[in-house]
């Protein structure tokens, strides 16, 4: 569904609350609740997204802004707005074309889409569906660095411009709504393609599970670093020092990020810390804020407190349960229309005038 040069909305409008509701009717409870749910009492999940209400538009007038371009350049793609899909697993669980369909609509929507590493559809595939020139991989160092590598070099070879790595998953977040529904894995047919080891003969072989791991630190960062030339993001910083030695370690960007409330419940949400951690990188490196976005005023207030450009999760999610590629395209041409409109409306001509002074926060 590419966007019409005639026209700043989409054919049929939709709100985030319809989307997601229609992906609840549809979807089984069970799936319904992985996607949608947070770690313990989900008090980070909900904080999320309540933390922009709490965030006022102040918008300046007589400013001539006919003209706007919405596109961003980041790490090397070129973007045409400032809202990347973000890493989350199990696409086949809301929609049998699974994350070929959202790699086909992030490409005729212009997006970056960001690849989990426990997608349920083989990297290779998924370049193949889609564009390269904006694909990245999320990538979490598993203890087995030999594997861990395969796994980068797999994502080399498909063409992947940029890894996202998480940082924010020593261990596994206690998430209850999976415990009640006792989802514990996926069903039979689908694996997290990704994790399948290479056999001598050079075919792929069986799926690994993901390890989560305590022991995983900044030597692996370093490591990292090392083995590939793909620019590198660290995601799940949310604390200023560590946003410090992100940069002193030679991050390229950072996604200020507490995993979507699903792993340790109470972190506050992700825009209310995006402007320490922002004060503390200076602008060396771009941020990517993560959490809670849905709609086209809340990625006006992240650029407003210093991010670059904001990354797209569970509304993704609920576009592909209910449309699968047309879904996802339609949930993306949404906020590419809130957004422009927000910009008209606040007097910006695009990303570079977003500044500090357009929002209030009660």
């Amino acid at each position: 569904m590419p966007r019409s040069p005639q026209r700043s909305e989409p054919a049929v409008h939709v709100s985030p609350r319809a989307v997601q509701s229609e992906a609840r009717r549809r979807l089984p409870p069970e799936v319904y609740d992985y996607f949608a749910g947070g770690a313990g009492d989900e008090i980070t999940l909900r904080a999320n997204e309540a933390a922009f209400a709490r965030i006022g538009l102040v918008p300046r007038v007589l400013r001539s802004a006919a003209q706007r371009d919405l596109a961003i350049e980041l790490l090397g793609c070129r973007a045409s707005l400032p809202a990347l899909i973000a890493p989350t697993a199990f696409h086949r669980l809301a929609h049998a074309e699974g994350e070929r369909a959202t790699a086909r609509a992030a490409a005729a929507c212009g997006a970056i889409y960001i690849v989990s590493m426990a997608a349920t559809t083989a990297i290779e595939d998924i370049a193949a569906a889609g564009d390269t020139s904006r694909l990245w991989f999320q990538l979490s160092i598993q203890p087995d660095l030999g594997f861990t590598e395969s796994i980068v070099r797999r994502a080399e070879a498909a063409g992947c411009r940029a890894l996202v790595v998480s940082a924010d998953a020593p261990a596994f977040g206690r998430r209850e709504r999976d415990l009640r529904n006792g989802f514990t894995d996926l069903p039979p047919g689908m694996c997290c393609e990704n994790l399948r080891e290479r056999l001598p003969s050079g075919e792929l072989g069986r799926a690994r599970d993901i390890v989560f791991s305590p022991e995983i630190s900044w030597k692996h960062f370093d490591w990292l670093r090392e083995i590939t030339r793909l620019p590198i993001s660290l995601k799940g910083v949310v604390h200023p020092e560590d946003a410090r030695l992100a940069v002193a370690r030679g991050a390229d960007a950072l996604f200020v990020s507490n995993h979507g409330g699903r792993q340790l419940d109470t972190v506050p949400a992700t825009i209310d810390l995006l402007p320490a951690v922002a004060e503390a990188v200076a602008g060396k490196i771009p941020l990517v804020l993560d959490g809670g976005v849905r709609r086209g005023t809340d990625i006006v207030k992240a650029l407003a407190l210093g991010a670059t450009a904001v990354a797209i999760g569970r509304p993704v999610l609920w576009g592909l349960a209910t449309g699968g590629e047309a879904g996802v395209a339609l949930v993306l041409e949404t906020l590419r229309a809130e957004l422009d409109l927000a910009l008209v409306l606040c007097g910006c001509r695009g990303a570079q005038d977003v500044t500090r002074d357009l929002v209030s926060v009660r």
